[in-house]
């Protein structure tokens, strides 16, 4: 997946993190889609915050949140908006 991805900050960090994932998370949005998309996001964020993320192959546009933490996300699956599911 070719990416266009942006951080916006808020600037701060809050609450300490989820020792379930010292590594971070692979967040899956595509709801069990047979064709996806798939980035690696700059990982941890350096603060709280929203990655954007288009795919510039498909168009399709998703947020996550972040909070400059090991277990912030470290990728984003979505569906594939180019072909039928």
């Amino acid at each position: 997946m070719r990416a266009e991805i942006h951080f916006f900050t808020k600037g701060r960090t809050q609450y300490p993190p989820n020792p379930k994932y010292p590594l971070g998370i692979d967040v899956d949005m595509s709801e069990g889609a047979t064709r996806t998309c798939k980035a690696s996001l700059p990982y941890p964020a350096r603060c709280c915050g929203i990655w954007m993320v288009k795919c510039l192959d498909c168009g399709y546009v998703a947020a996550v949140t972040a909070a400059g933490r090991p277990d912030d996300p470290r990728s984003l699956k979505i569906a594939c908006k180019s072909s039928p599911q």
